[in-house]
């Protein structure tokens, strides 16, 4: 942090001599500092700045943008009963991003999770920024990645969990994301205190490899 706090100041200052300096003095209006030294000096103070943001981490490169689509629609009976899934429903066709949304009952103190189970039998928790499932008045919803083949299906699974296994779930992903590989759980390692309450099954409408 020091190290890139004082780059930044170094950068600052250049930046500031090259305007600054291309201010007139005395009765020949000369510039403080001459043209071909200030303007040079400026150029590598932004550069410096830029390349500290970039490998230090202060600016973030904008990411891709990505299209989130929402599937069929369940019709929910009221009052709820029970956490369910109403947008992906059984047997839908989805594109490589979705955003699965559900309801749950009143009260409801567990954390929702929604984990993807394609054909290689493993599991895969989604999450977007805020890792469990964002839930509001009864409704919840998280965005959820595909990345199999045209046709592939997949068993969208929804769990309740306690802090123990949402932390696990949060922690896994991290440390996928951390180590650019996602391996997939086995379903030993599910935690116990991870309970299923729905699964239904989709399928892709085209090939989704590499996508993310």
């Amino acid at each position: 942090m020091a190290i890139q706090l004082l780059l930044i100041l170094v950068g600052a200052l250049l930046i500031l001599i090259g305007i600054v300096g291309g201010l007139k003095r005395g009765a020949e209006h000369s510039e403080l500092v001459d043209a071909k030294v200030r303007i040079p000096l400026g150029v590598v103070g932004m550069l410096i700045i830029i390349s500290v943001g970039y490998y230090f981490g202060a600016v973030q490169p904008v990411g891709q943008l990505e299209y989130i689509s929402v599937g069929n629609k369940l019709k929910i009976k009221y009052p709820i009963e029970r956490t369910q899934v109403v947008s992906p429903i059984e047997g839908d066709k989805v594109e490589c991003r979705i955003l699965t949304l559900g309801v749950y009952p009143e009260g409801l103190d567990k954390d929702i999770w929604v984990l993807l189970k394609p054909t290689d039998e493993k599991y895969y928790p989604q999450s977007d920024h805020t890792n469990v499932s964002y839930k509001r008045n009864g409704k919840w919803q998280v965005i959820t990645r595909f990345g199999g083949d045209a046709e592939e299906k997949y068993e969208l699974i929804v769990y309740e969990t306690d802090a123990a296994a949402s932390e696990f779930f949060s922690s896994t992903i991290q440390g996928w994301k951390d180590q650019l590989s996602y391996p997939g759980l086995e379903p030993e390692q599910i935690p116990a205190s991870a309970v299923e309450v729905e699964r239904l099954n989709v399928y892709l409408k085209g090939n989704c490899r590499g996508v993310f």
